[in-house]
């Protein structure tokens, strides 16, 4: 049985299942350090849901509410599912989640992006409901 909850704290078992998720979902990025995580959980305007199968986590899914000029955004970002564990549904449970978050803070929208090869995500949004814009997204890099 899957369990889905916003991760309240961060311990060594979070630690170690984000650093084996962040792999699956980017080749170029690395785990966050346990002071980010914690810094993660103790920021108001993110959410770090985490899916369990039992007490092993199986996902993950970040989610940003913040408030701007024209209304409360809700963005969804880095929604990664163990290889073992997809599937199953655990994404679902995971986007769900955050839907329901989203609604019970007051946004009345939920964005999200992916990449165009990631299918069967693409299926998954598309059958919760999500429609694709037509829009430009940009990126600047900033230096370090």
């Amino acid at each position: 049985m899957i369990s889905v909850e916003a991760a309240a704290s961060v311990d060594d078992d979070l630690c170690a299942a984000v650093a084996a998720l962040v792999p699956q979902l980017s080749s170029t990025s690395l785990p966050p350090t346990r002071a980010l995580l914690e810094r993660m959980v103790a920021d108001p305007a993110t959410t770090l849901f985490v899916a369990r199968d039992g007490d092993r986590v199986v996902g993950m899914l970040t989610l940003a509410v913040f408030q701007v000029p024209t209304g409360l955004r809700a963005w969804i970002e880095d929604v990664v599912v163990d290889e073992a564990a997809r599937g199953t549904g655990v994404a679902i449970d995971l986007v769900q989640a955050a839907l329901d978050l989203s609604s019970a803070l007051g946004a009345r929208t939920v964005d999200l992006t992916s990449r165009p090869h990631r299918e069967a995500a693409n299926r998954l949004y598309a059958r919760m409901g999500f429609e694709a814009r037509q829009t430009n997204v940009y990126r600047r890099a900033l230096e370090d």
